[in-house]
């Protein structure tokens, strides 16, 4: 009943602050909200369609182990790798790269345009988008926030404000499959089990989460300006046969690789001269002490301001009381920092936690809403569309805010079925 309220709670704050309330499409909204809703229930309780899932996932865990034989072979140390390299260096970024590499290669020979053009196709026949946004939609529950726009490049400029949105928090609400199998390690670890655990659920995490942001953005940033139905086409690959794909996709794989490993060791340094510096007031001031007295936490510091501000949204989302403030942290945790950094934590606080509360943690996470995607998303899709360069940013928080409320509806969905 508390995540049924979150829902509530969340489209209402949305439609508070939307900047044309008498435009709300509410049949797309409840569409989206009751399609979502359907594609959950068939994941995770329809017998076929969750064992499909399954060998998705466990296909994606074999993958994972193809890369962990490339990172093994690179760095052979007397016929195994060194116990010193068994690190996110040298197990996680490598997996970034191949799993790039194999996104465009996958999308040079179409068989990514098959699933992205039917599930373009049932957004907008159920939620009545226009066929340029839905395409883009559908393309980012497979692809990055920056690629997922390359497939409609040519539409962007001609774009109204409510589509651009649209597009801005789809790339918000998802992830990328680059990134995917990044999650699946730090959640999984070594034991394959787990792996599928995690890699099925991170998956239908980003498929339900396309609906949502639909709901989402359409609520903060309605449609005034119909326009007459086009023809739209997906566009393909630049690539001219699979090995310049290949390539392509490896060394778009490496910059993607390269700025997640420097962000984490920033953001990671960053943590701990706040937290010191944090620690140092709370004993110059004596709350130190009473933290310690009356929480889990030892002294004033970031996990603990994010935690106490993000635990009465995890509340409404369903989960258990005792897990709140944690949960509250994560999620602060990927807004303010990003998800890599979330789900590092969300790996070392697994033993803490409910198994009920670390997988709707999960489904919380699984999205790029981030304060740094707003800068990448105006650089990104601005090279796409200059003219449209300053709308983007106007727009940047507001589809910040979409995408994180649309991985939460998503969160509250999961924790209704389970």
């Amino acid at each position: 009943m508390r995540a049924v309220l979150g829902i509530l709670v969340l489209t209402g704050v949305l439609w508070a602050i939307s900047s044309s309330r008498k435009s709300v499409a509410w049949r797309t909204i409840l569409g989206a909200l009751g399609l979502q809703f359907v594609l959950a229930v068939l994941v995770l309780k329809a017998p076929f369609v969750k064992e499909a899932f399954q060998w998705v996932a466990e296909t994606f865990v074999t993958v994972i182990n193809y890369t962990w034989r490339g990172s093994d072979f690179l760095l052979n140390v007397n016929g195994e790798v060194g116990p010193y390299l068994e690190n996110f260096a040298f197990r996680i970024l490598p997996t970034i790269v191949f799993f790039s590499a194999l996104s465009a290669l996958l999308h040079h020979m179409g068989l990514l345009a098959l699933f992205i053009k039917g599930f373009a196709w049932l957004m907008r026949h159920t939620l009545k988008l226009s066929g340029r946004e839905s395409l883009a939609v559908a393309g980012n529950v497979f692809l990055g926030q920056t690629e997922s726009p390359l497939l409609i490049r040519p539409y962007l400029e001609k774009m109204t404000r409510s589509e651009l949105m649209l597009v801005m928090t789809g790339g918000m609400a998802t992830i990328a499959g680059s990134v995917f199998a990044a999650f699946v390690q730090i959640l999984g670890g070594t034991d394959p089990e787990m792996q599928a655990y995690f890699a099925t659920h991170l998956l239908t995490a980003s498929l339900i989460s396309a609906p949502a942001s639909v709901a989402a953005a359409k609520l903060l940033v309605p449609e005034t300006n119909l326009q007459a139905a086009e023809k739209v086409e997906l566009v393909k690959s630049e690539a001219s046969n699979f090995l310049e794909a290949i390539t392509s996709g490896t060394r778009d794989g490496l910059v993607l690789a390269a700025n997640v490993g420097v962000m984490l060791l920033v953001f990671t340094a960053l943590v701990f001269m706040v937290n010191d510096i944090l620690s140092w007031f709370g004993g110059f001031t004596g709350l130190n002490g009473v933290i310690a007295a009356h929480t889990t936490f030892d002294d004033l510091s970031m996990e603990f301001v994010l935690g106490y501000i993000g635990a009465p949204i995890a509340w409404l989302v369903g989960i258990a009381s005792e897990d709140c403030v944690l949960v509250g942290q994560l999620l602060g945790e990927k807004t303010v920092i990003n998800e890599f950094y979330a789900y590092e934590t969300l790996g070392k606080l697994k033993a803490e936690m409910s198994d009920r509360s670390v997988l709707i943690a999960t489904y919380i996470l699984c999205g790029f809403a981030n304060f740094a995607s707003i800068g990448i998303q105006v650089g990104g899709i601005g090279v796409l569309a200059p003219s449209r360069r300053g709308e983007l940013a106007q727009l940047g928080f507001r589809a910040l805010l979409a995408g994180t409320v649309a991985c939460l509806l998503t969160a509250c969905v999961v924790s209704i079925l389970t």
